[in-house]
Formats: C-alpha cells, sequence, structure tokens
C-alpha cells in the first residue's frame, strides 16, 4: 500500500453553502414548475399498479445500487492505477460523498470527493483527470445504449452526432497531444493567473491519458456499459407494471440513454428538466399514455438520480462523523 495512504486526513474547507442552496432551489423550482403545467396529467396518474407491482420498483431499485456498485469498483480500479490501494469502505464512502452535488452543471459539484484524496497523498489532478475519464466514458456508454434505437429517434439524432463527436474530440485531444510536456514546461515559466490554470488543466489531462491505455479504457467502458444498462432495465421493469404497453429492453436502453445525453449535453443542474422532457417525450412515442410516461419518468428519476443524492448525503455524513 502506497505510504502516503497512511496518512490522517486533516480538515479541508467545505464547498460554498449558496452552491447547494442553487442547486436544490432549482430542484424545488422545477417540482413546482411541472406541478403547475401537467396537473391535469398528473391528476390522471393512477398509483395502483406501482402499489400492486412493488417488486419490480424494489428489483429498479436494486439495480440503481448495482450501478452505484460497479462504478465503485471502476473507481477503484482508477486508484490503483495511480499508486493508491486503498480500503474498499473509504473508496465507497468517498466515491458516492460526490452523489451529494450531482445537482450542478455537468455533475462537476461531485469533484468535492478531492478533498478526501488530498490528505493522503492523492493530488488534485490526478483525482480531477480519474474523474474527467469516469464521466467522458459515461457519455460514450450512453451513446452505445442509445445506438439500440436511433432509427427511432429522429428528432434527437442532433444530441446523438454533437454527444458522438464531443466524446472522440475529446479522446483524440487527450490521446495524441503531449500534457505531460506541456505541464512540465508550465512548471518551469513564471506563473501568473492564467499560467497557473493552464499548468493545472495539463497537469490533469497528463493524469486522464493513463486511463486510456487498451486494457484500462476496455475495462472502463465494460463496467460502465453493465452499470448504466442496469439502471435502464430497471426502468423497463417498472414500464411492465405501470402500462400494458411491451416496451422492450433495447427500447428502454434507448429512451434513457438519450433522455442522459440531452441533460447532460444541457448543462442543467442535474439534466432536471431536460432529462425528464425528453424522458417523457419517448415514453408517449412509445405508445403510453402521458400520465403514465410521467409517472415513469418520475419514479425513474427518483430510483436513479434522487436516490443517488440522498445516498450521496448519508456517506457525507458518515465520513464527517469519523473524522
Amino acid at each position: 500500500m502506497n505510504t502516503a495512504s497512511a496518512q490522517q486526513p486533516v480538515q479541508l474547507p467545505p464547498p460554498p453553502v449558496w452552491r447547494r442552496v442553487l442547486a436544490y432551489g432549482l430542484a424545488v423550482a422545477f417540482a413546482t414548475w411541472c406541478a403547475w403545467s401537467f396537473h391535469h396529467d398528473i391528476a390522471q396518474i393512477d398509483l395502483r399498479p406501482l402499489v400492486s407491482g412493488w417488486p419490480a420498483v424494489l428489483g429498479a431499485a436494486t439495480l440503481s445500487l448495482l450501478n452505484y456498485l460497479l462504478r465503485v469498483v471502476r473507481w477503484r480500479i482508477y486508484l490503483s492505477r495511480l499508486g493508491h490501494v486503498l480500503p474498499w469502505r473509504f473508496v465507497a464512502l468517498t466515491f458516492m460523498s460526490g452523489f451529494a452535488f450531482t445537482l450542478s452543471p455537468g455533475k462537476l459539484g461531485e469533484m468535492v470527493r478531492t478533498r478526501y484524496y488530498q490528505p493522503r497523498g492523492i493530488p488534485v489532478s490526478a483525482v480531477t483527470g480519474a474523474f474527467f475519464v469516469e464521466r467522458l466514458l459515461d457519455l460514450a456508454v450512453m451513446i452505445l445504449l442509445a445506438a439500440a434505437v436511433l432509427t427511432e429517434l429522429q428528432a434527437y439524432r442532433a444530441f446523438f452526432w454533437v454527444a458522438v463527436a464531443l466524446v472522440f474530440g475529446l479522446l483524440l485531444v487527450v490521446a495524441v497531444l503531449p500534457w505531460g510536456d506541456l505541464a512540465r514546461r508550465q512548471g518551469v515559466l513564471p506563473v501568473g493567473r492564467w499560467d497557473g490554470a493552464l499548468a493545472g488543466l495539463a497537469r490533469t489531462l497528463a493524469s486522464a491519458r493513463q486511463f486510456l491505455s487498451p486494457g484500462v479504457l476496455l475495462m472502463g467502458v465494460s463496467l460502465g456499459a453493465v452499470a448504466w444498462a442496469a439502471e435502464a432495465v430497471g426502468l423497463k421493469l417498472v414500464a411492465d407494471v405501470v402500462s400494458p404497453v411491451h416496451l422492450s429492453v433495447p427500447a428502454a436502453m434507448g429512451i434513457y440513454a438519450i433522455a442522459i445525453i440531452v441533460g447532460a449535453l444541457s448543462f442543467l443542474p442535474g439534466g432536471l428538466g431536460s432529462t425528464e422532457a425528453v424522458m417523457a417525450a419517448l415514453l408517449v412515442a412509445h405508445g403510453f399514455q402521458m400520465p403514465q410516461a410521467i409517472l415513469l419518468t418520475l419514479i425513474c428519476r427518483l430510483l436513479t438520480l434522487w436516490l443517488a443524492v440522498l445516498i450521496g448525503w448519508v456517506c457525507v455524513w458518515l465520513l464527517r462523523a469519523e473524522r
């Protein structure tokens, strides 16, 4: 085990309160807007299928937990790649603590987990590089899942191809440019405001590059594919008890993936609004009534986004209690 891992944690300043207030304020505002805009459809929502089909809802929640577990495994492999073999419990708590701040543009708030690794000798640039690759591979996985129903998604093809260009463009930039040399060159020059930012970016991308070797890249994509496909299958499980309309597994994966891609490209906190609107619209296009589509969307987001936020805050509390 890396000797730096044995260092005792130190107190680091928490993220500004206004960021959390803004994120959750936007969430409340969006929920209020939905209730006002769709009050007629919401009034027609029948919750009885969910009561009788609670095993399906429980199964969908379990698949969301599987998603988190597989991503923890991938994160621990990334940390090992950095030369830091840390206990499973610590890795799981620190990784999932980032979920508490997932309601941020591009989920950048999840980078709060760096405060737990700095005292253990892991540089911010290294953790940021791993996070960058993780997010990039997750978007690549969503592209693969969305491709299952691409022919049915004419209205969202533009988002699909933008995502493709973004992922492969960034992978090419990280893999080809000599970020390590740029970081070292910046380190010997006088540091100004922009020079320091450029040096930090170069160190981050140089760190990210080590996760793009064929073996590590294949592992990251494979674990990500299984993890996110599990949540998409959860959507299908709940759909089967909400409506007699048959939703195939490929269709569920495509609907879920396209909704997440649009939400990510919107850069809204947690994709709020854009993800829900696209998911509901695609469900309606697949034969669901609007009240059923709204119910399915709400359940899906509760079992994916909001369950993650709840678990994230529990992990933050546990980590604080250990100090």
